[in-house]
């Protein structure tokens, strides 16, 4: 029994992965309620007689979670009280993404999801940390080139 909850949680997580947007694969709601329905067969599977009334995942399931006093409850966002922005401009409900971007197809867009009334989000960074590293390493190694050719110059004349 173990094995079935083993293999369809990572059926489900797969099936909504992160990496599949990195794959350019859309994840729709109905992907993420087939996970779910797989989800709901393997504990029906595993559980004939059903799950108790206060068993979270019963509670998940029917989707009567309380959340309140937990780290989970900060996450998640209303949607009457949600707003997507993109390059500082808040995204109106109604409008299409292409009236932002317009019809390009291999445009990668940043888009983030905020509480209304939180203004605008912070900016993305320039530079990854990595990139950061490597352009200082770089200024670093320039820096004692010069040094030395200085010192050469100086000991020619």
């Amino acid at each position: 029994m173990q094995e079935v909850l083993k293999k369809t949680i990572e059926e489900a997580r797969t099936m909504v992965s992160k990496k599949l947007v990195q794959q350019e694969k859309l994840v729709t709601q109905k992907t993420v309620q087939e996970a779910l329905d797989i989800l709901r067969g393997a504990v029906t599977i595993v559980y004939p007689m059903g799950l108790p009334p206060h068993d979270i995942i019963r509670q998940e399931f029917e989707n009567t979670e309380d959340l309140s006093g937990t780290q989970a409850s900060l996450e998640v966002i209303d949607m009457q009280l949600a707003q997507l922005w993109f390059s500082g401009k808040e995204l109106l409900p109604g409008m299409k993404l292409k009236d932002y971007v317009g019809m390009n197809e291999k445009t990668k867009i940043i888009v983030k999801l905020q509480k209304r009334g939180g203004g605008r989000p912070a900016r993305e960074p320039l530079m990854s940390e990595e990139e950061r590293k490597q352009l200082m390493l770089h200024a670093y190694r320039r820096q004692e080139q010069l040094k030395v050719s200085e010192a050469s110059i100086l000991l020619i004349k």
